[in-house]
């Protein structure tokens, strides 16, 4: 009895230390609105999404292999919570990666955004969701690309936390044989940055290869941010190629606290159209929040910018008609 009682204790702590040394962790979140768009001469009231914040659930999860070594993964699925629906070509449409990390970095592979989204999201006051999004602007200038968000099929590596503010990641994803424009997308990027104290400064540069031409699209932003503690300051200036076409994409923004929230702002410019957008996030605690957005486009020379995010596709704007958009909504984290 003794014998199988100190067994007993022994496999236990086997187990309490598996335990510690391994997570797993369910999140997520639910961002719904109530969003009146006009524009083209027509009105369009929708119950809107990711306002704020883009609807998902997920699965993460680190192991403790030793010696500092760690290995992670991540599921990642968006939800429409509007109609309960998921993205129906993908499961985890959103993020798919497994990673190993150390004193070195990381090396994560898989499907998740690309540093020449982050490069400029990162410095957009409404982090291009809702009425605000900042993203609308960008045209991939007919070159095929399908996402100038996320990539498959990368191999991506990041530097260690502790470079005394200096953070960078490389990326390269495969177009596995494919010749269609819209499975090869051949992808490779970089971005590096500093980020010290109430200063982050970033660079980054990307070249997809949509078909097998050998014309790439490519990407090149400069952001920064400067907080002065009554208002955070930031902006974006963006180049987009390919081949002889071209765009440039500029924006100023800025974040302030105000109250029991945060005041949100933001004006961005593109060759051919302009957005001005404006909105109050109210922090009822730290997973929940109310929020009220505003935006405008105007757009010039045939451009067809939308401040809609989602709807009907018989409210369309057609070139060179200008619009706007209202939202009012709740976010809640898990």
């Amino acid at each position: 009895m003794k014998k199988s009682m100190i067994v007993l204790a022994v496999l236990s702590s086997m187990a309490g230390v598996a335990a510690a040394q391994s997570s797993v962790t369910l999140f997520g979140g639910v961002d719904l609105n109530a969003r009146y768009n006009k524009g083209g001469g027509k009105t369009l009231k929708t119950m809107g999404t990711d306002g704020i914040y883009s609807s998902r659930w997920g699965l993460r999860g680190v192991e403790d292999l030793g010696g500092g070594l760690k290995a992670g993964f991540w599921l990642e699925s968006a939800i429409n919570p509007d109609d309960g629906t998921t993205n129906s070509s993908r499961f985890w449409h959103r993020r798919a990666s497994v990673s190993l990390m150390g004193d070195f970095g990381e090396v994560r592979l898989g499907r998740y955004l690309t540093n020449q989204f982050t490069g400029f999201a990162d410095f957009d006051p409404f982090g291009t969701n809702g009425v605000g999004d900042s993203n609308k602007l960008t045209d991939t200038l007919g070159s095929g690309v399908t996402s100038t968000v996320r990539a498959d099929n990368i191999v991506g590596y990041f530097l260690p936390s502790n470079l005394g503010g200096f953070y960078g990641s490389a990326e390269i994803s495969a177009g596995e044989g494919q010749t269609s424009p819209a499975a090869n997308n051949k992808f490779m990027g970089f971005r590096l940055g500093y980020a010290q104290g109430p200063v982050n400064v970033s660079f980054a540069f990307a070249n997809s290869d949509p078909d097998t031409s050998n014309t790439d699209y490519k990407r090149t932003t400069f952001g920064a941010s400067y907080d002065l503690k009554v208002v955070k300051l930031m902006g974006f200036y963006q180049t987009n190629k390919f081949g002889a076409r071209k765009q440039n994409i500029g924006l100023v923004g800025a974040t302030a606290p105000l109250g029991n929230g945060t005041i949100r702002a933001s004006y961005a410019q593109s060759s051919l159209a302009t957005q001005l957008a404006v909105g109050y996030v109210y922090d009822l605690s730290k997973r929940t929040a109310l929020y009220g957005s505003v935006a405008r486009v105007t757009n010039d020379n045939g451009t067809t910018s939308a401040v809609k995010v989602a709807g009907p596709s018989a409210w369309v704007i057609r070139a060179g008609q200008d619009n706007g958009g209202v939202e009012v909504g709740v976010r809640h984290t898990f």
